[in-house]
């Protein structure tokens, strides 16, 4: 990662923190006070030792041993005292920030386009919010407080044997840029495992999320053996990825802790000759070694952590990245709300991709008149979704027009564009809680009677009473204990509930038998009176009765009109047509 990066993202991450910067402050006096307190330990006890005078009679000055000692418990058990508060307070701050992380990455996620979420892996996104916020989690927290504390310590270390010897202080000289240069080295090899590590497990929560959402078609192909096989491979990888961090990283320490080693050797050899020739007490060269264990102990711990801050840093730099996602393109200044919504719909000229130079739409032309139901039929990735996608301004078209009312859908509001319409697609979606407050789900405020009214007319609400609570059944996740019809039917229901006036219809009845989708067809067809509707439909005997029928191949509307006419031209319709019944 380019130094410039990491200093992006740690101001980044200071901004979060300083919404909090009056607990920062207080936890920053805490560690002062803490290691200060720590730090008087190991002067206090040379000058014990020095208390210890053997003169001819053997004589200790007891008192005054007792005394030191006294004070060193006195501070070690404040300094104690302190540290513990510090690491509740850091939690504290640290829960907080994640807090603030994470609603910030959902609220980004509400404000994305579509596209994104075609194009990316449901569970690597939430790798995003579980994983790496709480690796960052762990970093402020426990990381943060390790360094902060660390670097007050070297420096009082540092302080305290400059005024007892400043002759080994130039030990230092020798081994502390060896342990800058060895850190610089580890740390730059691990840096992009670091970043692959992260990578790699968002791609393992991708596919445990796709191979379990698809169980029942896993199993019914009997493709358990090829999934273990393929899970064996990607979770190899992770392993592998995680391997290779941890490997280099926790050399670091290992390394750093030979140095260390080396420069208390150095210390005791040349302390020993100072010693000699009277220049240093015996308690001198204790609290000196106690001192330079004091400040090469918190170098090796820093060495140690800069290994997990790389983690740190790869796991923010993947929220970040997606915090910093193109979010859908603001509504034009001159945009505005509409009122009354007739239901006239024209597309003129429309050209579409999804990837440059790979046409979906070409040349497209349309006229919905109000209350109309244009029906669009044709072979699979003709373009008939997409021409929902671009209605509904989840796509935006390339070039051409797409008029409601008289108003390009570029000067509408998006949130009344997409209130306009009420849609019913082919994915049906459902969330945890009663099955009242799924279809309620519709309409803002609805009352029981309206849902249940609505319930009635998609043939549903025979099936709701003879369930154990009635409408308050909780459903599951994803709808897992009600079957795929009913879970379509439910969202018909929601549907019906809206007071729009255009109604888009994706394969809305592909989950049902024919008999429940006749008598559904005569429910929504009293649903769609004076209403624009939309239908996309497999189903051919659906739309007999549509006003136009639309037959979309390789992006461009090769024929149109009534079912009637359009049997009449015996051109592709009728192929369709004769496909399904002959």
């Amino acid at each position: 990662m380019p130094e410039k990066k990491r200093q992006r993202i740690l101001i980044r991450l200071g901004k979060y923190m300083f919404k909090y910067k009056w607990l920062l402050f207080l936890a920053l006096a805490m560690t002062l006070a803490s290691n200060s307190l720590a730090l008087m330990g190991p002067r206090l006890s040379g000058r014990a030792i020095d208390a210890i005078s053997i003169g001819e009679g053997g004589n200790v000055d007891f008192q005054l041993v007792l005394h030191y000692a006294g004070l060193m418990l006195i501070f070690y058990i404040a300094s104690s005292i302190f540290t513990y508060l510090l690491n509740v307070l850091m939690i504290t701050i640290s829960r907080k920030v994640i807090y603030a992380i994470r609603q910030d990455v959902f609220n980004k996620l509400m404000k994305l386009p579509v596209k994104y979420f075609d194009n990316t892996d449901t569970g690597d996104i939430i790798s995003r919010i579980s994983y790496d916020c709480d690796t960052l989690n762990t970093s402020l927290s426990t990381d943060l407080v390790q360094i902060l504390a660390s670097s007050i310590t070297i420096a009082g270390s540092f302080i305290m044997m400059v005024n007892i010897s400043p002759k080994l202080v130039l030990i230092f000289i020798i081994t502390i840029p060896m342990s800058i240069l060895l850190t610089r080295f580890i740390t730059g090899k691990t840096r992009p495992l670091f970043r692959l590590r992260s990578k790699k497990l968002g791609e393992l929560n991708g596919f445990v999320e796709e191979m379990i959402t698809g169980q029942k078609t896993l199993k019914a192909y009997i493709q358990e053996e090829s999934v273990m096989e393929e899970l064996d491979k990607v979770n190899d990888e992770v392993v592998d990825a995680y391997y290779r961090s941890e490997y280099y990283s926790s050399m670091t320490g290992a390394s750093i802790g030979f140095i260390n080693n080396l420069s208390l050797t150095l210390i005791s050899v040349f302390g020993a000759f100072i010693y000699m020739s009277g220049g240093m007490t015996i308690g001198n060269i204790s609290s000196f070694m106690l001192y330079s264990r004091k400040f090469s102990g918190p170098i090796n711990e820093i060495a140690s952590i800069y290994g997990e801050l790389q983690s740190a840093f790869a796991a923010a730099e993947r929220v970040f990245n997606l915090l910093d996602e193109e979010e859908e393109k603001q509504d034009s200044i001159s945009a505005k709300a509409l009122k009354h919504v007739e239901g006239d719909l024209k597309i003129k000229n429309v050209d579409f991709s999804y990837y440059k130079d790979k046409p979906v739409l070409k040349n497209f032309n349309l006229h919905a008149e109000k209350g109309n139901l244009i029906a669009i039929v044709g072979p699979t990735g003709a373009g008939k979704t997409t021409l929902i996608n671009m209605l509904m301004r989840f796509y935006d078209i390339d070039s051409g027009a797409i008029l409601l009312d008289g108003n390009d859908i570029f000067d509408i509001k998006r949130e009344s564009l997409r209130l306009s319409y009420s849609m019913v697609l082919q994915d049906t979606w459902v969330f945890y809680g009663t099955i009242y407050d799924n279809i309620a789900y519709g309409k803002q405020g609805a009352g029981r009677e309206e849902v249940i009214e609505a319930a009635k007319a998609v043939k549903m609400h025979n099936y709701i009473m003879r369930l154990p609570k009635g409408y308050d059944t909780i459903l599951t996740d994803d709808g897992a204990n009600i079957s795929k019809g009913q879970m379509q039917l439910l969202t018909i229901a929601r549907v019906m509930l809206m007071d729009s006036h255009m109604l888009i219809l994706d394969e809305a009845t592909s989950n049902v038998d024919t008999r429940t989708e006749m008598r559904i067809q005569l429910a929504m067809r009293e649903l769609m009176k004076n209403k624009t509707c939309f239908v996309v439909a497999h189903r051919l005997s659906t739309i007999k009765n549509a006003d136009k029928i639309l037959v979309v191949d390789n992006g461009n509307v090769v024929e149109s009109g009534t079912h009637d006419s359009l049997m009449e031209k015996r051109g592709f319709y009728r192929r369709l047509y004769e496909a399904q019944f002959n």
